[in-house]
């Protein structure tokens, strides 16, 4: 069985939108993970721990056109290109599928996904795509949680929890860290 996690960047009241504030990143509040904070190298260390993990990548259709627009040609990023991507849309067509960016196949439901992690293989990611994070969050799929939460109230914007009436479970904390310009790194795995 293969683990999901789910890797963000998140304000402290839970806003996961447009951190980076690139191109289809239309938050007001746009690139907050780098505007008016103290650049701290190992507050990023995490990514690079991920990196190690990752066997496979997965996106929701927006985040995907998003990040397949600049990731396959960026050098910060040349360690994802050749792995496996998955694409979960009930839109998107084949022919919109990038060239040249690994293999990718689209995944058409969250039973898709389900099927995909009772199979072989390592870890997937799930990189932004926060409307998938919250389906695949209230059906039970996401196995992991590797957060850097910003010292940044947002006030609105897309949320990677959802407001679903569904049982509660709960988390157990596998790593933490704080960093002086007040980021906190949290890492949780989903009780089973």
């Amino acid at each position: 069985m293969r683990n999901l996690v789910y890797t963000g960047f998140m304000s402290l009241d839970g806003v996961v939108d447009s951190p980076g504030g690139g191109p289809g990143e239309e938050h007001r509040s746009g690139g907050w993970v780098f505007k008016d904070l103290e650049f701290v190298p190992e507050a990023w260390s995490l990514k690079g721990e991920e990196l190690a993990d990752t066997t496979a990548l997965m996106f929701g259709r927006r985040s995907y056109e998003s990040f397949a627009a600049v990731w396959p040609g960026s050098e910060d990023h040349a360690d994802y290109k050749e792995l496996p991507k998955y694409v979960v849309s009930a839109t998107l067509s084949d022919d919109a599928i990038v060239d040249g960016w690994g293999p990718t196949t689209i995944l058409r439901s969250t039973e898709d996904v389900a099927a995909l992690k009772e199979g072989e293989g390592g870890a997937i990611y799930i990189h932004g795509s926060a409307e998938l994070a919250r389906r695949l969050s209230d059906a039970g799929l996401i196995d992991q949680y590797n957060l850097l939460v910003f010292p940044v109230l947002l006030g609105a914007g897309k949320s990677m929890f959802g407001r679903a009436d569904r049982d509660k479970y709960m988390l157990t904390l596998r790593e933490s860290e704080s960093y002086p310009n007040g980021i906190l790194k949290l890492v949780y795995d989903v009780k089973r």
